[in-house]
Parts: C-alpha cells; sequence; structure tokens
C-alpha cells in the first residue's frame, strides 16, 4: 500500500525549508519554528492540516509586515518544485486576503513550481470580477503552468476545496476562459478544461451539450477534452451526449455467457465474464459495469465503472473481468448481497446477484 501523502512533510523538508529562509531572513529563529512544526499534536494531523499549519507556523516566524514576508518566500519558493509546498499558497490565502495586488502576483509565481489551485479560490469568493479579470489574462500566458491555474481555479467543484456556488449557478464566466483554452498544446492544461467541463455538467447538463455541439470537430485536441469532459453524462447514460459520440443504438446486441461468482470475501475480488454478440458487426460501443453496494441502511447505492470505450468490427466480443473488494478509504464495505450489471452504451443489459462476506 502506498504510503499515505501526509509523510512528504519529513523533518528533512522542513529542515531544508528552515535553512533556505534563514538565508533571506537571518532573523529567522528555524529551531524554534521546527519545533513549532512538529509539536506534540502533528502525528493527528491530515496532508491539508499539515499545509495549514505549516503556513501558520511560518506566519509565527516571519517578520509580523505581510509584504516582508511574502517576498522573503517569493525568493526561496523555486528551490521548491512539487505538490507538498502548496504551504506557501495556504499562507498567502490566511494572510493576504487584504493584499489583493501582491498576493496575486505571489500565487502566479508559486503556481509555476506547486499549483495555486487551491488559493486562488479566497480571492475569486471575495473579489470575483477582478479575479476573474486577472485569470483571463492568465489564460493567454506563455507559462502553462499560469495557463492551467486559470481554468484549475475556477471549476466550480474543485475537489479537497471550497465550492464556487456563483459558478455552479452560472459557469458563464468560466466559459470566458474555456474558450480561450480549448485549443491549448499542453495535456496539463487540457485536463484542467476538461475537468472543468466535467464539474460544470453536474450542475448545468445542457450547457456541456451546446458546447460540444460548438466545439466538436475543431481538432483532435479539442475533441478529447470534450469526451473526457462528457464522462459524467456518458457514465449517467445521457442519449444526447453518447450520441455525440458515436455510441448509438445496440437493440442489435444481446448479452450472453454472464456469468457471475456466487460469492466474494473482503480482500479478493469478484469474478465476471460475458461475451456481446450480434447477427452483424457489433459497433462503436462503450461497454461498462455498475455494482450496487449494500449500504448500513440496508439500501442499494450503483457506482459505475468503464470496461472499454471501442470500435468492434466482430460479430461478437468476449470480455472476462474482476472488481477487486481490497479495504480502500473512500469506502466501506457491508456484507450482505450486493448486484452487478452490464451496461452497454448507457443501456442495463442483466443484473445479477452475488454475496459479500
Amino acid at each position: 500500500m502506498a504510503e499515505p501523502l501526509k509523510y512528504m512533510y519529513s523533518k528533512t523538508l522542513i529542515n531544508n525549508l528552515s535553512i533556505q529562509i534563514k538565508i533571506e531572513y537571518n532573523n529567522f529563529d528555524s529551531k524554534e519554528f521546527e519545533k513549532n512544526v512538529f509539536n506534540v499534536d502533528w502525528e493527528n494531523r491530515e496532508l491539508k492540516e499539515r499545509m495549514h499549519h505549516i503556513a501558520r507556523t511560518l506566519n509565527k516566524f516571519l517578520p509580523k509586515d505581510y509584504v516582508k514576508s511574502l517576498n522573503i518566500l517569493k525568493q526561496i519558493a523555486p528551490k521548491f518544485d512539487g505538490f507538498e509546498y502548496m504551504f506557501f499558497q495556504d499562507y498567502v490565502e490566511l494572510f493576504g486576503l487584504d493584499f489583493y495586488d501582491e498576493s496575486i502576483s505571489s500565487l502566479e509565481l508559486f503556481t509555476q513550481y506547486a499549483s495555486s489551485e487551491f488559493a486562488i479560490r479566497a480571492f475569486i469568493l471575495k473579489y470575483e470580477e477582478k479575479t476573474m479579470n486577472q485569470m483571463l489574462k492568465w489564460a493567454k500566458s506563455s507559462n502553462f503552468h499560469i495557463r492551467r491555474l486559470s481554468s484549475e481555479g475556477c471549476r466550480p467543484r474543485l475537489p479537497w476545496a471550497v465550492a464556487l456556488p456563483n459558478f455552479k449557478k452560472d459557469p458563464s464566466k468560466v466559459f470566458e476562459i474555456l474558450e480561450l483554452l480549448k485549443d491549448d498544446d499542453s495535456l496539463y492544461v487540457r485536463k484542467s478544461v476538461a475537468n472543468n467541463l466535467n464539474d460544470i455538467s453536474k450542475d448545468n447538463p445542457q450547457l456541456i451539450i451546446n458546447t460540444i455541439s460548438s466545439w466538436k470537430n475543431r481538432n483532435k485536441n479539442c475533441d478529447w477534452i470534450l469526451k473526457h469532459g462528457s464522462r459524467t453524462l456518458l457514465k449517467s447514460g445521457n442519449k444526447e451526449v453518447l450520441n455525440f459520440f458515436g455510441f448509438g443504438d445496440v437493440s442489435h446486441v444481446k448479452l450472453k455467457d454472464f456469468v457471475i461468482s456466487k460469492e466474494v470475501n473482503e480482500g479478493s475480488s469478484l469474478l465476471f465474464d460475458f461475451s456481446l454478440s450480434s447477427n452483424k458487426p457489433i459497433g462503436n460501443i462503450r461497454v461498462e459495469y455498475a455494482i450496487y453496494f449494500l449500504k448500513a441502511n440496508n439500501k442499494l447505492s450503483k457506482k459505475i465503472f468503464m470496461i472499454s470505450s471501442s470500435f468492434v468490427s466482430k460479430n461478437i466480443k468476449a470480455i472476462s473481468k474482476k472488481h477487486s473488494f481490497k479495504k480502500i478509504s473512500t469506502r466501506k464495505y457491508y456484507k450482505g448481497t450486493h448486484g452487478l450489471s452490464i451496461i452497454v452504451n448507457g443501456i442495463e443489459m442483466e443484473y445479477k446477484e452475488f454475496i459479500l462476506n
């Protein structure tokens, strides 16, 4: 099992940070700073709590003047490249909201080493128009990290971040940015645009359908953005979106030889097999399966998983799969009767039950 990300904040990392700050600010008390970071509550803090704690501890040991402290951090930030150094942005979010110009310029710098996607949202919430105008400028930057921030920072439902309720209701300002980035030559930026579209689809599905109509067939990169950004609508079986991407009628396709393990133990994998057959070439198909997980209240909760998306020129396609029931932090399993179904182009074809022990 991979080590939790919170363990990135090692004593070596904090010591290296102290050394670099001391070079720029001679009055910095490195020993007390490190002692305060690794206080009695440290072990109980999770990833983001550790980020926030480091930022607050920096504030205790840097100059009381925010702008002076920010300039120290700006000098050392290029020496710290990676996700784990987002406490620089945390510092700005926690202590710099009243210093708009200085904070925004620092987030532009910091995002080139560790993304400012979380911190910028506090400025969107407090200074929406001014910040979104700045992000329009960032969308035209020659630096792909800065362009990516202009999209990622205004996602209405960015995971691990505070939501942007105004953009959940009306994402028109977000679309102004996405329009500038829809042909971007950086995959890093295109992934962000697609994820932003996917966020928007959860609250405004018709806007995404309209966007597909408008952007489709511009070029290969834009088509990839549209398909990746439509994944929630595709998974939900939205007929209009499925048809946009060529996943049409499958009345000619039959599900056969659907076999599933009758029981599975937590920690192992559920095995299942089936075949799809037709009296003509099967064609363009999106094949998924749904697990109906038993919950604590004895009700079932449906979760869809992807198998494949392809053009099948043959009359038959055999598929063997397994689904892992190993323990994961995002789901709690309950013993009892669960279900599994096969889905083709949004159509749920057959359902079978199994027992989880």
